[in-house]
């Protein structure tokens, strides 16, 4: 399912217009990505799941078109944790 798609179903189904639901959306990543730049950054949605932000560390690679190793860098990432819900649901 793409942006758009969803958007169209959010309208359809809360009775709203397509432009009030690209605005939610767009009003809920922005909260998504605020809430993870933070130094503990974690979303809770229950039943749902949840994203927290992690730290992962430099490492070592291979660039399997070459094999020649590379470094790569520490970063932070995001994880998404699927809460019992979802997890019923596509079982």
């Amino acid at each position: 399912m793409t942006k758009a798609e969803l958007i169209e179903k959010m309208a359809n189904d809360a009775d709203i217009s397509k432009a009030a639901a690209n605005k939610a959306m767009d009003s809920f990543f922005d909260s998504v990505k605020k809430a993870l730049k933070k130094k503990d950054g974690k979303i809770t949605l229950v039943g749902f799941g949840t994203l927290s932000k992690v730290r992962r560390k430099a490492r070592k690679g291979i660039n399997p078109a070459t094999g020649e190793k590379i470094s790569i860098k520490a970063r932070n990432a995001v994880r998404f944790k699927p809460g019992k819900t979802l997890k019923d649901a596509i079982a």
